[in-house]
Formats: structure tokens, C-alpha cells, sequence
């Protein structure tokens, strides 16, 4: 009879990579948020780092609110990666990839040698 141990070493193999994945992001987005000029640990804190993503983009804050309705979010989460792309000077293919690839597109972005520009965003 077989014990079944060959499960347990699957799962740890993928926790681990699973872990490194989520390290992965979070290194990406602390290093954009690096070099946007704000504290990397803001990525961190729930709410606040959408904050600070915000204002890294130029949208206005109350764009929070915007992002909890359903379907409008989506479309509000994918034009502010578009908007973050941008701020970094890359185009709107990537901040498609930055919304709904992000776990590599952040880390491209992070680490790699794009120089943030400021806000595209109109100021409202």
C-alpha cells in the first residue's frame, strides 16, 4: 500500500512558490513606489497603498470610491494602470498588462529602468 506522502512534498513546493510570486509583487510595487518618491512600505497597508497609487497617478482620491462599484472598478482599476504606465512612460499595452497581469508587469516596472515622469493624469 502507498502512504500518500508524495502529496505533502507537492504542497510545500507549491507554497514556496507561491510565496516567492507574492514576495515578487510586493518587492515590484515597493520599488514603484520608490521611485514615484513615496514610501515603499505604503504598499503594505490596505486603503492607504490605493492612496498612494492614486496620487502617483494624479487621480483624485475620492477615485477610491469608484473602485468598490462593481463593473465601474474594473474599468477604473484598468485605466489607472494605463494612467501608471504612463506615469513611468510606457505605453497603454503595458498598463493593460499592469492590470491584469501585475504580478509581472509591477515587478517589470520596479526593477526595471523606467524613470517615473509625474503624473499623465489631468488634476482634478
Amino acid at each position: 500500500m502507498e502512504d500518500g506522502g508524495g502529496g505533502g512534498l507537492i504542497g510545500i513546493v507549491m507554497m514556496l512558490v507561491w510565496l516567492a510570486v507574492v514576495i515578487g509583487i510586493i518587492a515590484g510595487i515597493w520599488k514603484v513606489f520608490v521611485k514615484a518618491g513615496k514610501p515603499g512600505w505604503a504598499c503594505l497597508i490596505p486603503i492607504y497603498n490605493i492612496v498612494v497609487l492614486l496620487q502617483i497617478v494624479g487621480r483624485p482620491i475620492w477615485w477610491l470610491v469608484l473602485l468598490l462599484i462593481p463593473i465601474v472598478g474594473f474599468v477604473v482599476a484598468i485605466i489607472i494602470s494605463i494612467d501608471m504606465a504612463k506615469s513611468f512612460g510606457k505605453g497603454t499595452g503595458f498598463g493593460i498588462g499592469l492590470a491584469l497581469l501585475g504580478f509581472i508587469f509591477y515587478p517589470m516596472l520596479g526593477f526595471g529602468d523606467a524613470k517615473y515622469q509625474g503624473p499623465s493624469a489631468p488634476q482634478a
